[in-house]
């Protein structure tokens, strides 16, 4: 096993790799900004080391810096957690150059994975279901528009390269399409320095739901069931859980089943996340490929007993998985939210300074935080500020117990999300089980519109 672990990472999944490396007796190296110099991962690393300033292209996506600490400490490996440099494929292979072993896939895989549009191709050969769509660029508006109009709209604009629901959008008609384009197309180019585009069918009323794999260099493929991780704002993620309350037995298996298939395809190392979106029928399609640890991984922990970071070192490590599909029982419920510094409403960040923090206590409930009182939420990274998970051994008693703990939750000096997810879980559509992707437009924002008039 690896003797000293870097993480090339921040917050609460920096905090989270230490805790599994140090019960597995690995030494850890922190890296950090100017502005996460009083952080906790900074604490509680073996080594901690600052590698510039506060915006994350002087420091957290430094990849020269990065290897030169690495170097400096004799670190043998480096997790690049979520986020930040996780899937980018010249960070891999120049950590491969430099003699480290990545926690990850072959950079090659990242590369083609990191391509929505390749991925789509390389899923229909996998004989994975996709969304009717384009799989080649788009050049300009005109262009867009006649496709658009073939596909027959509502459509999807997006972004290749990326995510974050960053250059993504829903138009309705031509002017609407006419209106997105070269902005979104624009803006794809500012965050990802990639600014090709593809267009997609419109699923209408979807449910957001991925499978985790593992997967080993001896060709083991396991599934380790899927979560549903509908309710979103502005496109990302808020509240997952698993195992998914909306879809049967019969379509899990076969999402299962394609999510085998598609790791195969590519030949793929490691844990990963196929995602789709599944409509109103079962009917499921290939929404993308993630080539990392997922922030809401530990939904999949709880209702399994696995340590997925410890998977990754032992898979990394050249490892065989110890277990076979049929090995991994699925108990109980578990469903995770995400804690922001953000207005409850506009979901404008809010950054500043945490004069008090409380967290809920109680069997079932499990943070993954990146704060304490005192610490300041600063604006140059992502708001997120921990995260809130509960198991039960039925989804009811999850959902009451996460309302509990919401009510119990305490941040004050800054604007959290808190309000906003309590009213999500406590809904009764979400207490059927039945919401989707539009929940936060259509539940939630109305109601909030209402009350301000």
């Amino acid at each position: 096993m690896f003797k000293k672990v870097l993480i090339a990472n921040r917050g609460e999944i920096a905090r989270r790799i230490i805790r599994t490396c140090k019960r597995l007796g690995i030494e850890t190296v922190a890296i950090y900004s100017d502005a996460d110099a009083n952080s906790l991962h900074v604490k509680e690393a073996t080594e901690s080391f600052c590698i510039g300033k506060p915006p994350v292209t002087q420091s957290y996506l430094n990849i020269d810096s990065i290897l030169d600490v690495a170097k400096q400490t004799g670190a043998d490996a480096i997790h690049p957690g979520y986020g930040l440099l996780s899937e980018n494929a010249t960070f891999a292979k120049r950590v491969k150059d430099a003699g480290l072993t990545f926690i990850g896939p072959k950079f090659e895989v990242i590369q083609a994975m990191g391509s929505k549009i390749e991925a789509r191709k390389t899923m229909q050969q996998a004989g994975v279901p996709i969304v009717q769509g384009v799989n080649e660029p788009i050049a300009d508006t005109e262009a867009a528009a006649k496709i658009a109009e073939d596909i027959g709209y509502p459509v999807m604009l997006k972004a290749s390269a990326g995510g974050g629901g960053i250059g993504m959008q829903l138009v309705n008609n031509e002017q609407e399409l006419r209106k997105a384009f070269e902005g979104n197309q624009k803006r794809a180019q500012s965050f990802f320095g990639d600014g090709t585009m593809f267009i997609e069918k419109f699923i209408a009323e979807p449910h957001h739901i991925e499978v985790q794999v593992l997967a080993d260099a001896f060709g083991n493929v396991i599934p380790v069931y899927e979560r549903e991780c509908s309710i979103q704002r502005r496109n990302q993620k808020v509240v997952e859980e698993a195992p998914s309350p909306f879809i049967s037995e019969e379509t899990r298996k076969k999402m299962l089943d394609a999510a085998v298939d598609a790791a195969k395809h590519i030949g793929y190392t490691n844990a990963g996340t196929i995602e789709f979106l599944v409509d109103s029928d079962q009917n499921f399609y290939f929404l993308e490929m993630n080539t990392r640890l997922q922030v809401e991984h530990p939904v999949t922990e709880e209702i399994t007993g696995l340590d997925l970071v410890e998977q990754q070192l032992k898979m990394a490590n050249g490892e065989k998985l110890a277990f076979t599909r049929e090995d991994i029982q699925q108990k109980g419920h578990a469903i995770e939210v995400r804690i922001y510094a953000e207005h409850p409403v506009t979901f404008f960040p809010s950054p500043g300074k945490i004069t008090k923090l409380v967290l809920p206590e109680g069997e079932g409930i499990r943070h993954e935080v990146a704060v304490e009182t005192g610490n300041d939420v600063t604006p140059f990274y992502d708001p997120m500020i921990g995260k809130l998970i509960v198991f039960g051994t039925t989804r009811e008693e999850a959902c009451a117990k996460l309302a509990d703990a919401l009510r119990s939750y305490v941040v004050e000096g800054i604007q959290t999300n808190i309000p906003m997810l309590l009213e999500t879980v406590t809904h009764e559509q979400f207490l059927a089980g039945s919401t989707t992707t539009k929940f936060v437009e259509e539940y939630y924002l109305p109601k909030t519109t209402a009350v301000g008039k």
